[in-house]
């Protein structure tokens, strides 16, 4: 009986715990909203008499701290606006041809943020509404929509966007678009069979295309339905809309950083009322029968709610974190894609009195990219990863001064649980025979890997991995093969073309073979 009563304190406790955090959350927001107040307000005024409604409206506000419309410009390197429109190409080929000349005539070029438009500060009442009451309506209408609870209602229906992109009415559309689905199914409660027939149609005018790796902004509705064309984010964005418009419990899962290629990628996922997640691709692929192309390190689900457990919201020395980590509204879904297992970390340096985050990296786009965050034992020198993909090279490392810093050796984290870790025998040295290397393709909306012969007359010059790349030595290819003689053994190596892009993959030497990472 004590038993049950001081668990029926601590449920209380928590569930009072937890509507004080979103009280909290509710003012903070209709104080930031500034003139916008009164709109918030007469949503939460509209549903007074309507209690499931009115926490619906409630979660949106309360939750729409950080959310907003980003707009870019691409610039050069004086920072001059650039007049760029990625359908004025052929295709992709052809638009990298006209970069490659903008940038000889103006130096480097990339996208720079214009204005953030904050949804707490431009968002009408009647959009909300409408919003809310089509998602409710999707909810208690649609067959296989019924058995999913107010929890994952709120998680994956109800939100009122994607991404970033830009506001604007969506839901009536394409509820209209689909509404005579059930019509057409074997089994109208079975939301697999739904979401299938609903990404048919979004394949059979809607495709992925390269250029859109330039196009400034996420799409909004509109320019997806005009240009019919997009990347990845667009693509898991029309499904989102036109999924939750119809009670499908649909997101966004993503992967900021591939592990054995560069680029990152998003897909869609669907819920069902189980709790089970299947993974599929807007535009492309449908539940049951889309497979990644490339390696996890770390898979992560966009979110509307904030995240009370990320990186944004902890005590930290730093300042400043890595880009996406900064995020409110991202959870850890690793464990439903890949084999995992908990990596900790040893620092053998002393870590200096301004830090107190260490990151795990992983290698894309010629560069150690952070792909997740974790807390330093500051008396043991210690840090734990939790949740990270096997068969991945890491580096781990510290944030200081808005720079990523090396501060332990690469390693592998095997299959099996073994860790090897890259550090230079300069006692022990090798020849090392180099076929080819390697190049990014494009996979459909991904980006993957494939072997690249040597070019004749190409100079290629080899790096090892020692606190940093360690130029070894340049070769140029005059036959089919590249050997390097007197090469450092058990390191981590990079060979690039000199005067290329870097794309190309580190490797290590395995039983004698060459292994891309």
């Amino acid at each position: 009986m004590n038993t049950i009563k001081i668990s029926l304190t601590l449920i209380i406790t928590l569930f009072c715990a937890a509507l004080s955090a979103e009280s909290d959350r509710l003012s903070d927001a209709l104080e930031k909203a500034d003139d916008n107040r009164a709109e918030l307000e007469r949503v939460l005024d509209h549903y007074q008499d309507d209690s499931l409604k009115y926490q619906a409206a409630v979660f949106l506000i309360s939750n729409m701290n950080g959310h907003g419309y980003m707009r870019y410009e691409m610039v050069d390197s004086s920072e001059e606006r650039i007049d760029f429109d990625v359908l004025d190409y052929e295709d992709y080929d052809a638009l990298l041809e006209d970069v490659d000349r903008i940038e000889a005539e103006r130096g480097s070029i990339s996208y720079q943020k214009q204005d953030f438009i904050e949804d707490l500060e431009n968002i009408t009442a009647d959009f909300l509404i409408e919003n809310i009451d089509y998602s409710f309506r999707a909810w208690r209408e649609k067959p296989w929509a019924r058995n999913l609870s107010f929890e994952q209602f709120c998680a994956y229906i109800l939100p009122y966007r994607g991404s970033n992109e830009p506001l604007e009415s969506w839901r009536p559309i394409l509820w209209e678009k689909y509404k005579d689905i059930e019509s057409r199914m074997k089994d109208p409660a079975d939301p697999i069979e739904a979401a299938a027939i609903i990404n048919n149609d979004i394949m059979s005018w809607f495709k992925f295309d390269e250029r859109y790796y330039y196009h400034p902004t996420d799409q909004g509705l509109t320019e997806m339905m005009q240009t019919q064309l997009g990347r990845c984010e667009d693509m898991t964005n029309l499904a989102i809309y036109a999924m939750r418009a119809n009670g499908l419990a649909v997101t966004s899962d993503y992967t900021p950083h591939w592990a054995n290629t560069g680029n990152n990628h998003a897909w869609n996922a669907i819920v069902t009322p189980g709790g089970e997640v299947i993974p599929f691709m807007g535009a492309e692929a449908n539940p049951g029968k889309y497979e990644l192309a490339n390696k996890l390190a770390k898979a992560y689900r966009k979110m509307y709610a904030q995240q009370t457990n990320n990186l944004a919201f902890q005590e930290k020395k730093e300042e400043s974190v890595p880009g996406w980590l900064n995020g409110k509204s991202y959870i850890d879904v690793t464990n439903d894609y890949v084999p995992t297992a908990d990596i900790d970390i040893l620092f053998e340096k002393l870590i200096p009195d301004s830090a107190d985050i260490a990151y795990l990296c992983v290698f894309n786009d010629a560069e150690w990219k952070p792909i997740d965050w974790a807390r330093i034992d500051v008396g043991k020198n210690q840090a734990v990863f939790t949740n990270m993909g096997m068969e991945v090279a890491y580096l781990p490392a510290l944030y200081l001064e808005e720079k990523v810093v090396p501060y332990a050796d690469p390693f592998i984290m095997r299959a099996d649980g073994i860790r090897r870790t890259f550090l230079p025998n300069n006692d022990i040295l090798i020849d090392i025979e180099i076929n080819a290397t390697t190049k990014r393709a494009p996979v459909k909306s991904t980006t993957g890997i494939k072997e690249k012969t040597l070019k004749g007359a190409a100079e290629y010059e080899l790096f090892y991995w020692d606190e940093g790349w360690q130029s070894l030595a340049k070769e140029t290819a005059t036959s089919g093969s590249l050997i390097f003689e007197d090469v450092p053994s058990n390191a981590l190596y990079w060979l690039v073309e000199v005067d290329g892009d870097k794309d190309e993959r580190i490797f290590s030497i395995e039983n004698g073979r060459l292994v891309w990472w």
